[in-house]
């Protein structure tokens, strides 16, 4: 009797996390980042998700759209945070906030004494930009908007980490872009000059196939979020 109380006892516990985990009350989820979550709407969506999950796991994983996106659709992530969505097959997407551009020199540099930047003022500079996340997607941002017939704007590619780009920047080795959450973080020796009428579109993006609840809960707060922070919030089924 008392071994049948024991199992009866433990089949009750099993319902009862079947249940949690069916509502989202329970589970793991498992995030990928661009870039650091320190500060901005990534950093304001888990401390909302937590206070009231406090049960669900969350693991983040910081790298690029092409570690990113694959681990997405080997399950490895239930959903990445990344600049504007891609077409991919059977992804879904949608757009969730947007960050301000800002151009990170020395603060001996000439344009150190701007209060704003545009485009012409560093068309012939020299850029650096690390070999990991975010730098692929600072490196196009470049290529896109600086490039012309004939001409490809200047980019060094160093495989370090952001803190040690900072110190390139600041010894003069050149400069580099970033957006709202990467500049929260003060580094001595620059200086952060917005980069005029230039933003970033972040969304979220996941498979079609993903049926965790967990997930599909922080997925309803993140788009209640961002609406209560200007609207943006707009949902796109990408096929191809």
């Amino acid at each position: 009797v008392e071994r049948a109380q024991c199992a009866l006892t433990q089949i009750e516990y099993a319902i009862c996390d079947v249940g949690a985990i069916g509502r989202g009350g329970h589970g793991v989820i498992r995030i990928g980042l661009l870039s650091s979550l320190a500060t901005g709407f990534v950093a304001n969506l888990i401390e909302r998700y937590s206070k009231h999950h406090k049960e669900v796991q969350l693991e983040f994983l910081e790298a690029d759209h092409a570690e990113l996106i694959p681990a997405i659709r080997r399950h490895q992530l239930d959903m990445a945070f990344i600049t504007e969505p891609l077409e991919i097959e059977d992804f879904s997407s949608i757009r969730l906030w947007t960050e301000q551009v800002y151009v990170i020199l020395s603060k001996h540099d000439l344009l150190a004494s701007r209060s704003e930047i545009v485009w012409d003022d560093i068309r012939q500079r020299r850029f650096v930009v690390t070999e990991v996340a975010p730098g692929r997607e600072v490196e196009a941002l470049l290529v896109r908007n600086l490039s012309s017939l004939g001409y490809r704007p200047h980019i060094l590619r160093d495989r370090v980490s952001r803190q040690t780009l900072m110190q390139l920047v600041a010894c003069g080795r050149g400069i580099t872009l970033a957006s709202e959450s990467v500049i929260e973080a003060q580094f001595p020796g620059v200086v952060y000059r917005p980069l005029s009428g230039c933003s970033l579109p972040f969304c979220g993006i996941w498979s079609d196939e993903n049926d965790n609840p967990a997930f599909r809960r922080l997925l309803s707060v993140a788009n209640t979020l961002s609406k209560a922070r200007g609207g943006l919030a707009r949902s796109d089924s990408r096929t191809s």
